[in-house]
């Protein structure tokens, strides 16, 4: 038999694995829906909300940052926090789907 060739057991074996392994990732990204994370900028002025799953779930602006409306400020800080929140989010997903990936053994 060639090297590494595990019959039809392996290969059942190696299916449930895998299957097992989708059930996990599926779960985990329900989770990561869940969750979230916030980034503010501007000290605090403007805050986003994120969810683990890249969905932007609120985003926040200080009332006392709208009484001298600069308006490109406040598209620079809300394109700040969007994209601290989608960095945190991404991190987030990483950290707990990544270990599953390790999990796989051929």
């Amino acid at each position: 038999m060639p090297k590494g060739f595990k019959g039809p057991k392996g290969q059942a074996g190696m299916m449930q694995q895998l299957q097992k392994l989708q059930e996990q990732v599926q779960a985990t990204q329900a989770q990561l829906a869940e969750e979230t994370v916030t980034a503010t900028v501007g000290g605090g002025v403007v805050k986003v909300t994120m969810t683990g799953d890249q969905r932007c779930r609120e985003v926040e602006i200080e009332a006392e940052l709208l009484e001298d409306v600069d308006v490109e400020m406040l598209q620079d800080l809300i394109l700040s926090a969007v994209n601290a929140a989608l960095d945190q989010s991404r991190e987030m997903a990483a950290e707990r789907l990544g270990p599953l990936a390790g999990g796989l053994s051929f």
